[in-house]
């Protein structure tokens, strides 16, 4: 399967799937509501939503939203096509995100929704160049000033059951959701959402270890509606299973 480009105008209907390819959204004029992973976002102008690999997620748009769609077929061909951005890519494509555009990114998208995107050549490295340019090289920190990690996990505690997003954290270390998202992968390696998944995580841990509260109250307490999502996760995070991790405790 090769990439494919397509121009997609989303209407209010809501869709609700998923399929084995990654994809990338770039928004090009309205607004486009997504939920990916039970977590809502928003593609406007100037945004692009990273959509993992058979990641579920549902979309509408209340008034109408025009988006510039990439599918990437594989890691194989992110491999094969990247070079040295493949592992970037890679990390990329991993999780679920909202990116800000800077105005040269949204200057290739514009070029390439009024490009023919029926053009094999053109979907090819248009795919190439849009993913090689969101991996651009990140600032680094200030010397000596790290995020405020204190105040996040605090927020993070207080609010633990409910719905978390990056912009929560952004607010607290007064910084843009883009320069956040770089920062975090500069000083600890991982996405701010990754972050708030693995406090999560470590949470549950302790509940599950500490206390004989159900597997699925626990689930709920650390913000999972559903416990085959929360076992999921557990396994992803410390390769087992909720019940096999209260049982080595």
């Amino acid at each position: 399967m090769s990439p494919t480009l397509t121009l997609r105008h989303y209407l209010e209907a809501p869709i609700a799937h998923s399929h084995d390819h990654a994809q990338l959204v770039f928004g090009l004029s309205g607004h486009l509501d997504l939920e990916v992973d039970g977590r809502g976002s928003q593609v406007r102008e100037s945004s692009v939503m990273v959509l993992p690999f058979s990641a579920h997620h549902a979309c509408g748009s209340r008034d109408g939203s025009r988006c510039l769609v990439l599918d990437v077929p594989t890691e194989h061909w992110v491999l094969q096509s990247l070079g040295e951005h493949a592992d970037a890519s890679r990390r990329l494509l991993d999780h679920p995100a909202r990116l800000a555009l800077d105005s040269r990114q949204n200057q290739l998208v514009q070029w390439l929704a009024h490009s023919p995107v029926d053009d094999p050549l053109i979907v090819q490295q248009g795919a190439v160049l849009l993913l090689a340019s969101l991996n651009h090289p990140l600032a680094q920190p200030a010397p000596g000033r790290r995020l405020p990690y204190a105040a996040f996990n605090a927020h993070i505690e207080r609010h633990v059951a409910h719905p978390l997003q990056v912009a929560d954290l952004a607010r607290i270390a007064d910084l843009s959701v883009a320069r956040l998202h770089a920062r975090f992968i500069v000083e600890c390696g991982q996405t701010p959402m990754d972050y708030i998944r693995s406090r999560r995580l470590k949470m549950a841990l302790g509940l599950l270890r500490e206390t004989p509260l159900p597997i699925g109250e626990i689930a709920e307490r650390v913000g999972y509606g559903s416990q085959s999502a929360f076992a999921a996760a557990m396994l992803r995070e410390f390769g087992a299973s909720p019940g096999a991790l209260r049982r080595s405790r």
